[in-house]
């Protein structure tokens, strides 16, 4: 089954993976204090489909390419299996059928300055 996620466009360094994948769907936010990202004016959200074949070759490649002076941004798409969550050099793959394995990920999520409002793990739906 395949993978579906939200990539924010401006938290990559180089945004040409973009191409490689299928975007469901695209919606763009203004800055607002609360995003903590004053140095944009804009955050592109684009809902990706990624191939359950190609999920952990585009994580380890997602994990190289955020951002390297803002390191504080995450990556996540799941299926109905497993959620993998990207950050810059760090990839988890979390068992659904096992939300323990979320306490890892959102601790490192922590501990590079990412909000915990942004962190929503593990998801409530």
């Amino acid at each position: 089954m395949n993978y579906q996620g939200v990539i924010i466009e401006e938290s990559l360094q180089d945004a040409g993976i973009m191409k490689e994948l299928k975007t469901v769907s695209t919606k763009i936010e203004p800055i607002t204090p609360r995003h903590k990202t004053p140095w944009l004016k804009q955050w592109t959200l684009r809902t990706v489909e990624i191939p359950e074949n190609k999920a952990e070759y585009f994580a380890n490649k997602l994990s190289q390419l955020f951002d390297i002076n803002h390191p504080d941004w995450y990556i996540d798409y799941k299926n109905t299996l497993y959620h993998f969550i990207i950050y810059p050099n760090k990839v988890f793959k979390v068992d659904l059928q096992n939300p323990a394995q979320y306490h890892d990920a959102k601790l490192y999520g922590l501990s590079i300055g990412i909000p915990d409002y942004q962190l929503p793990f593990p998801p409530q739906d």
